[in-house]
């Protein structure tokens, strides 16, 4: 029987890139005193290269966004600032995010969610979607000490919400850090499809975050179902 979802944030409930590019966009033009000598598209499709979906942090990227374009007048970290204070703002959902969290917390399944970032600011993005009240648990890995593919984190979130590997599903986009790691520690892991994976070796895969309640109800024995 499952009595708990865990899920990933950027790239499962968090449409990451929609919101990087909403992001880059309005950055360009706050901040045209300074970009407005580099033609908008190309600083945008700078940015999101650089960017690398997430996996390069953005004092890096500004460096070389200031050095490339050489922006005069503005630093890197006054860009970088600007990115912490403002990328809440341009937070996209994936469709369906909050009726399926309703649908799961109704049907009395405990929440939580495992993402690796920075605290303060991964904290601003779930509170920007208005979905931090639908968890009894989230684990943000510089608060953590630890970060996915990690079993500990997994183990830990688990040990919050007071339930076993075998209980739980594990919602994620990244093969390694969420499909795999938890399989690893015995969840049941589900893949949130990207097309930038080619395949995966999750147990279940969902296009949609609105499938996940019918999911769930293949998975519960007869009487349990919602």
């Amino acid at each position: 029987m499952i009595k708990t979802v865990l899920f990933d944030l950027d790239g499962t409930l968090l449409n990451r890139d929609e919101s990087i590019l909403r992001f880059a966009d309005r950055q360009y033009d706050r901040m045209k005193k300074w970009t407005g000598h580099i033609p908008k598209a190309t600083y945008i499709n700078r940015f999101i290269v650089l960017d690398a979906k997430g996996y390069v942090w953005k004092d890096k990227v500004y460096q070389q966004l200031v050095e490339e374009f050489c922006m005069s007048g503005i630093t890197s970290q006054e860009l970088l600032q600007d990115y912490l204070n403002e990328f809440q703002y341009s937070c996209v959902p994936f469709p369906n995010l909050k009726e399926m969290l309703a649908e799961l917390s109704e049907a009395g399944i405990r929440l939580g969610m495992i993402t690796n970032g920075f605290g303060k600011f991964q904290m601003r993005n779930i509170e920007a979607l208005c979905i931090k009240d639908y968890f009894q648990a989230i684990l943000i890995s510089e608060w953590e000490g630890l970060k996915k593919p990690d079993p500990a984190i997994f183990l830990r979130a688990l040990k919050k919400l007071d339930t076993s590997p075998h209980q739980s599903l594990f919602v994620g986009d990244h093969l390694e850090n969420d499909v795999a790691a938890a399989r690893n520690v015995g969840m049941i892991s589900v893949w949130k499809g990207d097309i930038q994976w080619p395949g995966t070796n999750a147990d279940y895969t969902v296009q949609d975050l609105g499938e996940i309640p019918n999911l769930l109800n293949t998975l519960q024995p007869k009487s349990q179902e919602f």
